[in-house]
């Protein structure tokens, strides 16, 4: 069976004028990604205040609950993409994951519902993240230099939606009710959903389910829509299902013989890795359904190749990830606790201060596009391994900055010009990094694992922000200051991508 999503071609040096501009396809996607992260933002800004101050959980395990549930938001994917890329269609898999994650906001709203809205969300997002990326490269063939910026500008919508976010459900969450920011988190991803339905003949056929031949303005059908409600139903019925068996499950998850962190983390990663690999296997096609010339064939050296590259950057991604995700954990808390929040006379909500990187995304985002496209157009680009390096090595500043901040909080609230500082600097770093990365992945990636591919990177981000979620409590024993900890953990590795540019250039074989 063949891959739905549209095979790049290769070897397009330019563009010609009818081609400068993107495709609208490309502002489809960016709205619904928008909407939907404005759901998941919303309700990360809101997540550790309500653990702390509503349910009144410690930090500690406040911060552990955080680790779990962003780490398993960017562990899922794996799994939704490859189903896919296998059985469903990108597109089928967003409204899948829309449908749950919407679910799973409207039950955070009830105090008793919180394991259920955070597995719904956690499951949903597998569905949706992947794909949705994924499509946006479809859109292009492979060598456009307009691609780069694409995910440059589909980044924009990303923290567009993360800007308003904690605009809108933090002031709903803490001064009126946690329950109605939660439900706002739900009434974006309901409006994401509903641009996508009605805007989806605009996606040039891209993500439809495989093996199907499909026209440029396609929509899905009827049985389509019965699969997803089936689906989604079936999904959320298993959930519940889970729920109740946890507790029976709990000793082999975490065996009382598991004293230290580190062991517990190879632990717990020995067993997901291992439910993954048996998963993929089972999913993976018989050579007998591989027909000769098409997309499933045999991977060439060059592709091996290609897809180490992938391995590689993704990698070095785990440790920006575990620095930059202490946004929604450490870094809010130091907001809440050690910020002086006073402005104008009005004492501004921690949730808040998450608005300031994607403010910094919307204004920044427009200059960093333009300036990668016209260094494509004019024979200088700067490799997209070498920006990976440079964003590294700028959140090893980033946390310079913060360890100053932390020690003069020692005397009291800071201004809160420290954390905007510390926020500026992530936001640069973000931009090498995060839509260089999606953009980078789906450049190297085979078209017959496009999804899959595009899923390990965010497997490689489910680690990292779990590792971001216990690494204070993880280092304490050793008194290491977290905000030195983590600038060496970023500036060095850093350093060093920078030195291995030019290998993992010769290992992309012209395409990055």
């Amino acid at each position: 069976m063949s891959q739905t999503v549209v095979t790049p071609i290769d070897d397009v040096p330019s563009l010609d004028k009818s081609q400068e501009g993107h495709p609208p396809g490309l502002y489809v996607l960016f709205a619904t990604e928008m909407w939907e992260r404005f759901s998941y933002y919303g309700m990360r800004a809101l997540l550790v205040l309500y653990l702390t101050k509503a349910i009144g959980l410690d930090r500690p395990d406040a911060l552990g609950i955080y680790a779990i549930y962003t780490g398993l938001v960017y562990l899922t994917p794996l799994i939704g993409g490859r189903l896919a890329d296998r059985y469903l269609g990108q597109r089928k898999a967003v409204f899948i994951g829309g449908i749950l994650m919407a679910l799973g906001q409207f039950a955070l709203t009830q105090r008793e519902l919180l394991n259920l809205g955070l597995g719904l969300l956690i499951v949903g997002n597998g569905f949706f993240k992947p794909n949705i990326s994924t499509m946006v490269g479809t859109l292009y063939p492979q060598g456009d230099p307009r691609r780069d910026g694409a995910y440059t500008i589909f980044y924009m919508g990303i923290n567009l939606g993360a800007f308003l976010a904690p605009l809108v459900c933090g002031p709903l969450g803490e001064r009126i009710g946690w329950g109605y920011g939660f439900a706002a988190a739900g009434v974006g991803m309901t409006l994401g959903l509903l641009t996508f339905i009605f805007t989806q003949r605009l996606l040039q056929g891209s993500g439809m389910p495989p093996g199907r031949e499909v026209a440029p303005d396609a929509r899905l059908a009827p049985r389509d829509w019965i699969d997803i409600v089936a689906i989604a139903g079936g999904i959320v019925a298993l959930v519940v299902v889970a729920l109740q068996f946890w507790p029976y499950l709990q000793p082999i998850w975490s065996p009382g013989w598991l004293t230290s962190a580190a062991a517990a983390v190879a632990y717990k990663g020995a067993i997901l890795i291992g439910i993954l690999a048996a998963f993929l296997y089972a999913t993976e096609p018989p050579k007998s359904d591989v027909p000769a010339g098409s997309a499933g064939e045999p991977f060439t050296a060059v592709d091996w190749q290609r897809i180490g590259v992938i391995v590689i950057i993704s990698l070095f991604s785990v440790l920006f990830w575990m620095g930059f995700e202490q946004s929604g954990g450490t870094l809010n808390l130091f907001a809440d606790g050690k910020t002086d929040r006073t402005i104008f006379g009005y004492d501004v909500p921690a949730s808040v201060f998450q608005a300031v990187n994607p403010v910094f995304i919307i204004l920044l985002a427009p200059p960093f596009a333009a300036l990668w496209t016209y260094l494509a157009r004019h024979r200088f680009p700067l490799p997209s391994v070498a920006k990976q390096g440079l964003g590294l090595s700028l959140l090893g500043v980033a946390f310079a900055v913060m360890y100053f901040a932390d020690q003069e909080s020692k005397s009291g609230p800071v201004s809160p010009l420290w954390l905007i500082g510390v926020y500026f600097i992530f936001t640069v770093a973000e931009l090498f990094i995060s839509p260089i990365g999606l953009s980078l992945v789906n450049k190297l990636a085979h078209p017959r694992v496009a999804s899959l591919m595009m899923a390990f990177w965010f497997l490689c981000t489910a680690a990292a922000n779990y590792l971001a979620g216990i690494m204070e409590h993880t280092i304490e024993p050793y008194h290491w200051n977290l905000w030195a900890f983590l600038g060496v953990m970023a500036l060095v590795p850093g350093v060093l991508m920078l030195v291995l540019t030019p290998v993992l250039v010769r290992m992309s074989h012209g395409r990055v």
